[in-house]
């Protein structure tokens, strides 16, 4: 367990991921099940993405508190 993951953290990506890991076949597939990727909104010349609406909500509250804590403490995420 790496720092800022608690088993409670881990035991909602592991419920995400249930008996189908082979469903998540890269980042991107784990960030659209997540809800954390972009959805590309184009309206012509411009190409701007908004918030995706969709996806696993416990999974994108674990995400956000992994990010939180380990950029609190690690420059390098920070950056």
């Amino acid at each position: 367990m790496s720092y800022g993951n608690s088993t409670l953290t881990v035991a909602e990506m592991f419920i995400l991921v249930g008996d189908n890991p082979e469903r998540i076949k890269s980042k991107a597939a784990l960030a659209r099940m997540c809800g954390v990727c972009p959805v590309p909104v184009s309206s012509g010349k411009t190409n701007p993405v908004r918030l995706n609406r969709g996806g696993n909500r416990q999974a994108n509250a674990a995400l956000y508190r992994v990010a939180i804590v380990r950029m609190r403490d690690d420059a390098q995420i920070r950056a």
